[in-house]
């Protein structure tokens, strides 16, 4: 440590004296219902792995094949190196799991908040975000320039008021989880469409904890309201029900071309 970090070496030693420093927990054993974490045999209640796929045969045995078959990696981005033939394979499998025109697949559902909010917006728009918003969210709006207002927690009176308040603005985007994390309540999204196509706004849902919850054979938030077709960007990720990593976006092919 240098002296110009030894500022750190405080720092955390405060959080230690208040009781708020994070020790990580080791979990000895694969994910799944029951765990092992510091020696102690648990049922988990924390994680986000729904369907328990990350330790399913079939997933197991496509990813050693595709590492078989690929190498671990692409050596540069897409637009560099070019792209895969199973990463549009996959991105056509999204579109058609979740009843679009086309997907665009990203490094984490975090990387398809932030990235797509932030591409779309300007500083001539305004994005309005429901308070519980996941923090990718929040991270993406701070990164635009655009007016933002923030609505009271799935309050479609908050909603209309946040319409009518950015009535003169280019563009307007309402953003939404589908599910919230932290409470696990669902979004009204049926009614956030309604409001939005009154006032000549897009939608955005965050439906991370909503992929194979909710909906026909787990297709979502927007299956589950019968509302495809009518929600313009549907993100989504692969690290929850999914059991593995990455995030996308689905919507229409001019969406995925844009971005």
């Amino acid at each position: 440590m240098t002296e110009r970090t030894n500022w750190l070496k405080d720092e955390v030693q405060g959080l230690k004296d208040q009781n708020l420093f994070g020790e990580l927990p080791v979990m000895e054993t694969p994910a799944g219902p029951r765990i092992r974490i510091n020696g102690k045999d648990v049922i988990t209640l924390s994680s986000n792995n729904y369907l328990n796929f990350t330790n399913h045969p079939r997933v197991i045995a496509a990813a050693k094949k595709a590492i078989d078959d690929w190498g671990f990696g692409t050596g540069a981005v897409r637009q560099i190196n070019g792209t895969m033939p199973i990463h549009n394979e996959l991105e056509k499998e999204l579109a058609e799991y979740k009843g679009t025109e086309s997907s665009l697949v990203f490094v984490a559902g975090i990387a398809a908040n932030r990235g797509t909010i932030q591409a779309l917006m300007g500083p001539e728009d305004a994005i309005i975000s429901d308070e519980l918003n996941h923090g990718s969210i929040i991270d993406g709006v701070r990164l635009t320039k655009s007016d933002r207002k923030i609505f009271p927690h799935n309050d479609m009176e908050g909603l209309r008021k946040a319409l009518q308040e950015t009535k003169n603005a280019r563009r307007r985007l309402v953003v939404a989880d589908g599910v919230f994390s932290m409470d696990g309540d669902i979004s009204p999204l049926d009614q956030i469409v309604e409001l939005a196509e009154e006032f000549d706004a897009m939608v955005m849902v965050d439906d991370a904890h909503g992929d194979g919850v909710l909906g026909k054979e787990g297709r979502g938030i927007v299956d589950h309201f019968g509302l495809h077709g009518r929600v313009d960007i549907d993100m989504g990720t692969l690290s929850k029900a999914f059991g593995c990593v990455g995030g996308y976006i689905a919507g229409d092919q001019e969406l995925r071309d844009y971005l």
